[in-house]
């Protein structure tokens, strides 16, 4: 559970230093740049290591984590917090861990029951409702681009929890950072051609912290921690990540900390809790 908790807080600060980092820098390179440079120490680590390759068993896995979540995820949120505020995306990816069980029942052939899936449309309705009244009565891209980011690192987060368990978690992030890096590099050069890479050191510190932490540390505790107590058990810590983001909000991008935003976080975290305490008959 502790294990857990790191990396869930080191994730809860990634919007907000995002929003810091988009604030000069180009999006996809903000997105795919921090890849690159976790790839690098990912690839450090492995061969420090002496790591064993990975299997053709374990590609599928790994590659579908490396398309949720050093693809899909960053790319998408970090295109979001172009836009919209930390606070508000923290909100909408509030209801991620009902949607890393959802994708971990239907990957590996679980059957959640009938109150799971009241408690998840009643999650999803509340996330739409917020970003309605936010968009003033309309949902906004930058919502798209966070319910995107949404499914894909569920999608990421289930099949890498489970992967944990037959591979050490630094294993997991690191062979899906590689697999996929001559994407990610291709993107970021032609980030850089296109944008160029003027910006402040307050941007340039919050793209350190999303490659560095986010992108790399955060899993290292993430996955070890859902491969040692569970997906399921050690998931409900994923609960505090809303507040700790908007906390982190305000701190680092300076935004305020309102009370609808407080009281559509409490709401959405009691519908995810209540959710993830539903049956999943295996």
């Amino acid at each position: 559970m502790w294990l857990g908790f790191v990396g869930v807080a080191i994730f809860s600060l990634t919007l907000p230093f995002t929003r810091l980092a988009v604030a000069e820098l180009n999006p996809v390179f903000v997105s795919m740049g921090r890849a690159v440079v976790a790839t690098i120490l990912a690839g450090l680590m492995m061969w420090l290591q002496k790591a064993r390759l990975p299997q053709r068993s374990e590609l599928k896995s790994l590659f579908i984590i490396a398309c949720g979540v050093v693809l899909g995820f960053p790319l998408l949120s970090t295109l979001a917090m172009h836009q919209v505020p930390a606070a508000h995306g923290a909100i909408v990816l509030g209801i991620l861990p009902l949607a890393t069980a959802l994708f971990a029942a239907l990957r590996f052939h679980e059957r959640p029951s009938l109150g799971f899936w009241l408690m998840a449309v009643m999650g999803s309705g509340l996330v739409l409702g917020f970003a309605f009244m936010q968009g003033a009565g309309r949902l906004q891209w930058a919502d798209f681009a966070l319910f995107g980011a949404v499914v894909l690192a569920a999608m990421g987060y289930a099949e890498g929890g489970r992967l944990a368990q037959s591979m050490s978690g630094l294993q997991v992030i690191s062979w899906a950072l590689i697999l996929i890096f001559p994407v990610t590099l291709s993107l970021s050069i032609w980030s850089y051609l296109q944008y160029g890479l003027h910006a402040s050191t307050a941007a340039w510190g919050g793209f350190a912290y999303v490659s560095v932490f986010s992108m790399f540390v955060g899993f290292l505790f993430w996955y070890k921690g859902l491969a040692t107590g569970g997906i399921a058990r050690v998931g409900q810590v994923q609960l505090l990540q809303p507040f700790m983001s908007l906390l982190g909000a305000a701190m680092i991008v300076g935004e305020s900390l309102n009370l609808i935003n407080m009281l559509f976080a409490v709401a959405v975290v009691v519908t995810v809790s209540l959710g993830r305490q539903m049956k999943i008959h295996r």
